[in-house]
């Protein structure tokens, strides 16, 4: 089994609901998101998936969110804007647009948030 791995950078606000502490009130982090894939065969280049292609998978999730307050963005109006949530989140908006892209040969993996850098939440099917 092949993997790469990208990573990209958002800011953003949020707090985090039926919680007691400092994290209830609004507060932002500069995340870090880490996006792995994995496949067993290669393209005809030789590669999973070109990096820049999977930045451009990532890309409009982080536009999302980027500057933005979570907790007012679909659907964190509702989920909790938990490290936890925001990866499966990820997760699940890569993997949709990747499936599209490779057409099921590659798929995610695992996605990683960091909320700080030394605080992070993993999400894997």
């Amino acid at each position: 089994m092949f993997e790469v791995t990208v990573e990209d950078t958002f800011a953003a606000g949020h707090y985090l609901r039926n919680y007691k502490g400092k994290c209830e009130n609004p507060h932002g982090h500069n995340y870090k998101v880490r996006v792995t894939l994995a496949g067993a065969e290669l393209d005809k280049a030789g590669l999973l998936l070109d990096f820049k292609d999977l930045r451009e998978v990532m890309k409009p999730v982080i536009d999302r969110l980027d500057h933005q307050m979570i907790n007012d963005i679909a659907p964190f109006t509702l989920l909790n804007p938990s490290a936890e949530n925001l990866a499966k989140y990820f997760y699940d908006e890569t993997s949709g647009r990747l499936q599209s892209l490779t057409t099921g040969r590659v798929h995610v993996k695992d996605v990683t948030i960091f909320e700080t850098d030394v605080t992070t939440a993993k999400y894997s099917q």
